[in-house]
Formats: C-alpha cells, sequence, structure tokens
C-alpha cells in the first residue's frame, strides 16, 4: 500500500500526518497554519505521490454538522479538483482531539509540549489516518 496522507483541518492551524512508504504506520508530520495548508500539500503530493488523502470529518456527538463541518466539505472539494490522481476520503474524526491529548500524556509529554496546540493537531492525524488504516484491514 503506497503512501496516505491525513489532514486534521481547523480555521487557524492544520495538522498533517502520513504513512511510511508502504503504508503501514502513520506517523505525526506537520502542523501549518491553514492558510498556507494549499502551497504545502502541492509541495508534499509533488515530492511524495500519495494514493490517498484522508481528510478528518468533523461530526458532533449526535452526529451532527460541527462549526466547521461546510469548511471541510469545502476543502474535500478543492482537494478532488486538485489532485484528480489521489483518492481523497472523509473520515470521522470524532474525539481526536481528547485521545491526541491523552497519548501524549500516556506518551510522558510534558505540560509545555501539551499546550502547545499544534502538537495535538498533528498527533489527531496521526490518529485520524490510525483509524483509516485499522477500517481498511476490517474491508479486507
Amino acid at each position: 500500500m503506497p503512501r496516505t496522507l491525513a489532514i486534521d483541518f481547523g480555521l487557524k492551524r492544520t495538522g498533517l500526518a502520513h504513512t511510511d512508504e508502504l503504508g503501514i504506520i502513520a506517523s505525526p508530520l506537520e502542523t501549518v497554519e491553514s492558510k498556507g495548508l494549499e502551497l504545502y500539500l502541492n509541495d508534499y503530493v509533488q515530492k511524495f505521490s500519495p494514493q490517498t488523502i484522508v481528510l478528518g470529518m468533523p461530526i458532533g456527538l449526535k452526529g451532527e454538522d460541527t462549526h466547521i463541518s461546510e469548511n471541510v466539505r469545502l476543502l474535500h472539494k478543492r482537494l478532488e479538483t486538485l489532485y484528480p490522481s489521489q483518492k481523497i476520503v472523509l473520515y470521522d474524526e470524532r474525539f481526536t482531539s481528547a485521545m491526541a491529548m491523552q497519548s501524549m500524556i500516556t506518551a510522558g509529554a510534558s505540560k509545555k509540549q501539551r499546550a502547545v496546540k499544534g502538537n495535538i493537531d498533528k498527533v489527531s492525524a496521526a490518529i485520524i489516518l490510525q483509524g483509516y488504516l485499522e477500517s481498511l484491514r476490517w474491508v479486507k
């Protein structure tokens, strides 16, 4: 399985994660300012040619849209236009921020490291990506 990229989009910052070249291990990659996301993605796609881009879809606890859901739908359409060779997937991102915080605590991250919101964003993207990869294993 080739490389996969995951995006945890936010209005200010966007967390990114990717797999290794075999598509097996999800790792936090970077946090970028959302206004610079398209430029970052253009460079990334050109350099690594991911087969799939997984976009975290914010869904409320009761399955309803959140304040950012429409922005993510617009980004999804934009990514499909920009990268017609890549598969663009929306994936439920519920609880990923809380899970990211807990995983950082478990990994021994200091309070200072956990206070950096960008760290949580890219770990959240890795959790989204890991969930997506695990969902593929159930399909096979």
